[in-house]
């Protein structure tokens, strides 16, 4: 019995020594892994660093065309308003000045005519045209005959007794005429309100 027992010791021991060498190399096995691992990690987030870097590299070219591309845009833009300043008016002068060439043929008329009427008449041709073009241009006259005074269009210089009762209120004279300009006002009507 004893070389049995022997054998069995054998074995037990061939098994403890097999037990502690697998140990030992599943510790070295993990050794090796963790030494790995933070070496796999670190070469991870390297890469990601780099994406990061080129991605904001990326964003910073995109922000600096972006802001040039502003920066033009609101140069020119400045340009073409300062030149609108400048040159807005041309088309309301040139409206005009067949109107300034009316008024130099009538006052050249003026001095050898003797027809008073003739006189007014040509004046009055004139105005009317002037009215018109200033029309075609976007000027309209506030209307002020027996209106009701509105303080957005009419300016009240004076307040004087209505001549009759439904007057109370109402515009009965208009000192200064007063016109808008694309329904904006330019200039408000002056007049005199019935009390």
């Amino acid at each position: 019995m004893e070389p049995k027992k022997n054998n069995e010791e054998e074995l037990l021991k061939a098994a403890q020594n097999e037990a502690e060498a697998t140990a030992g190399q599943e510790q070295e096995n993990q050794e090796t892994t963790q030494e790995e691992a933070p070496a796999e990690e670190a070469e991870k987030q390297e890469q990601e660093l780099e994406k990061a870097h080129a991605a904001l590299e990326e964003q910073k070219d995109k922000y600096l065309r972006l802001s040039a591309e502003f920066d033009n845009y609101r140069k020119r833009t400045m340009k073409e308003k300062a030149e609108l300043i400048l040159n807005g008016g041309e088309k309301t002068i040139t409206s005009i000045l067949p109107i300034v060439d009316d008024f130099e043929r009538a006052l050249k008329n003026m001095e050898t005519a003797t027809d008073v009427a003739a006189i007014r008449e040509g004046v009055e041709l004139i105005y009317n045209k002037f009215m018109s073009v200033l029309g075609q241009n976007g000027v309209k006259v506030i209307e002020t005959k027996e209106q009701a005074l509105n303080t957005d269009f009419h300016e009240a210089i004076a307040v004087i007794p209505a001549p009759q009762e439904e007057l109370k209120g109402k515009i009965l004279d208009c000192v200064q005429t007063g016109y808008t300009l694309n329904d904006k006002v330019i200039r408000h009507a002056k007049v005199v309100v019935g009390e």
